[in-house]
């Protein structure tokens, strides 16, 4: 992981004797009247002895007043833009004597962007044959399909069956059972010992047989286990397409013909790869600006960067937000491992910033109302709740960040230089 540096500072601050002595009156002022001591009313205890008492207490108060205050002080005076919060060290308190101490500490960058405009993208517009307009109406056929009941008959590959299934031994707890379990014989993603032991089976026989399931198995349960299941085949299926017609077209929503249909299935898939073609080229743009700006980022920003990353991929596992830091997570080993890309990742955050001031784009507030609006009907909830609780964690500053970002990446999309992707050769046949 390469070294961050140009963000680090370390300097010594005093703080005067004066300040430092009206600073502790009023912490003991502040002890003494919430203290209870023995033989005294409540407030009323001699400051001599609350300072006897309580030093180590008025100390530590004095110290977690004083040492912010005077190195906000110091920011301020010398216009720091300090990210993250400072480590202090070497602190020297003593009665009579100033207070010191030495701050270690991280400031933002300070960089100019430039040679933003006109930046060589990989584009090409996308093209939408009939075949990939067949294949998508294949798949709406597909998931419109109904399957009817045949007359008895021994199954063989490629049918459908219904089976009531049970599993008696190899699971633990409950038995994993269906009344109305639907199979494709044949079918890759059908277990092997389904097919072969289902193969030549009527509707009303029943069978036991073992199933081995792969360790990556999606159910734990299930997952690197041999489980012996009792099957009993019910129905023997045949699976019918809708016809392809102007009424399959009319059955799927606004269409009057079957080609009014093709035409809005050409668009949409036309819209799905013109979408991925511009969002990769933006990353090649993004990561051009990055190769090309050199600058420092603090390790703080990294550090936010990698734990965003980690929460996000427990999100995605999980379906759960969790914070990382509860988890017992190796952060040097993911520092190693994450580091490069967090940089890359923390640049690319920075710059389209400094762009998007340098263009003076924004998310308007019809902008930001829009994706409430979006939002608030996603999960069914009235608008203004919606807007009152993201005002207060955040989420509604975090929209306009998103959108003001989207804005800066098509305005550097619309002014890059299109050039014709590189085709990947094809690999050789190996040599025999």
């Amino acid at each position: 992981m390469p070294l961050i540096e140009g963000c680090k500072h370390e300097i010594e601050i005093i703080v005067p004797v004066d300040e430092v002595n009206r600073e502790t009156e009023h912490v003991v002022q502040e002890v003494q009247r919430k203290a209870h001591l023995p033989g005294f009313r409540p407030g009323k205890a001699p400051v001599s002895i609350i300072k006897t008492r309580f030093k180590d207490a008025i100390r530590q108060d004095v110290l977690e007043h004083v040492l912010p205050k005077a190195f906000r002080k110091k920011a301020d005076e010398e216009h720091w833009n300090v990210v993250g919060t400072p480590n202090v060290t070497d602190v020297h308190f003593h009665d009579g004597e100033p207070l010191r101490f030495k701050a270690e500490f991280e400031v933002a960058p300070e960089f100019e962007v430039n040679n933003y405009r006109g930046v060589e993208a990989p584009y090409a517009e996308p093209q939408v044959s009939s075949e990939d307009v067949d294949k998508r109406i294949d798949e709406i056929r597909e998931r419109k399909a109904e399957y009817v009941n045949e007359d008895p008959r021994p199954l063989g590959d490629g049918d459908h069956t219904v089976v009531e299934i049970e599993s008696v031994a190899g699971v633990e707890g409950d038995p994993v059972r269906s009344d109305d379990m639907a199979l494709h014989l044949g079918n890759p993603e059908t277990m092997p010992e389904f097919t072969e032991n289902l193969r030549g089976m009527s509707p009303d026989e029943e069978k036991e047989f073992d199933v081995t399931y792969p360790a990556d198995y999606g159910q734990e349960r299930l997952a690197g286990k041999t489980v012996r299941f009792r099957v009993k085949v019910k129905a023997v299926r045949r699976k019918e397409l809708p016809e392809l017609n102007d009424e399959f077209a009319r059955d799927l929503g606004d269409y009057q013909t079957l080609d009014e249909l093709r035409e809005a299935i050409r668009k949409v898939v036309f819209a799905e790869r013109e979408f991925a073609a511009q969002q990769e080229a933006k990353g090649k743009i993004v990561d051009a600006l990055v190769k090309s700006h050199e600058f420092p980022v603090p390790q703080a920003y990294v550090d936010y960067q990698i734990e965003n990353n980690v929460r996000r991929s427990i999100r995605e596992i999980t379906g759960r937000d969790m914070d990382p830091r509860s988890l017992n997570l190796d952060w040097t080993k993911l520092r190693e491992q994450q580091g490069e890309r967090a940089i890359a990742d923390v640049k690319a955050s920075l710059l389209i910033e400094k762009i998007a001031d340098a263009e003076s784009i924004h998310a308007t507030n019809d902008e930001v109302d829009r994706e409430l609006q979006r939002i608030a009907k996603a999960e069914r909830e009235a608008v203004a709740a919606l807007r009152m609780r993201f005002e207060k964690d955040g989420t509604l500053g975090r929209i306009a960040s998103r959108i003001r970002t989207e804005k800066t990446l098509n305005f550097l999309f619309e002014q890059a230089r299109k050039v014709a992707p590189v085709e990947e050769p094809a690999e050789s046949p190996a040599a025999e």
